[in-house]
C-alpha cells in the first residue's frame, strides 16, 4: 500500500471521526434544549397550580371556619388542617411520580454512542 493511499485513508478516517463527533454534539445540544424546555414548562405549571390550589383552599378554609365559628371551631380547624396535610402529601406523591416518569437526559445520545462503540469493536 502506498503512502498516498495510507494518508488518504487516514484523512478519510479523521473526516469521519469529526463528522461523528459533530453529530453527537448536535444531538447532545438538542437533548439539553428539550430537557430544559420540559423542566421550565413543568415548573411553571407546578407553580401556577400550587398557587391557585393553595389560595383557593385557604379561602375555603377561612369560609368554613367563619361559618362554624360559634359552634365547632376546633373541629373545623382540625378538619381543615388534616385536609391541607392530606392534599399536600398527595400532591407531593404525584410530583414525585411525574419526576420519575420523565425520560433520562441524553437518552438518545447515549444510545447513539453505544451504537458507535459497538460498530468500532
Amino acid at each position: 500500500m502506498s503512502v498516498d493511499a495510507m494518508l488518504s485513508s487516514i484523512k478519510n478516517l479523521g473526516s469521519t471521526a469529526v463528522e461523528i463527533i459533530q453529530t453527537r454534539l448536535e444531538l447532545f445540544s438538542s437533548d439539553i434544549q428539550i430537557g430544559w424546555q420540559r423542566l421550565l414548562s413543568v415548573l411553571v405549571l407546578v407553580i401556577i397550580t400550587l398557587f391557585s390550589l393553595l389560595f383557593g383552599l385557604v379561602l375555603l378554609a377561612i369560609l368554613i371556619v367563619v361559618l362554624y365559628w360559634d359552634s365547632h371551631r376546633v373541629f373545623v380547624l382540625s378538619l381543615m388542617t388534616g385536609s391541607f396535610l392530606s392534599i399536600g402529601i398527595l400532591l407531593a406523591l404525584f410530583v414525585r411520580a411525574q419526576i420519575n416518569a420523565m425520560p433520562r437526559l441524553f437518552e438518545a445520545s447515549l444510545g447513539e454512542l453505544a451504537k458507535d462503540r459497538d460498530h468500532l469493536t
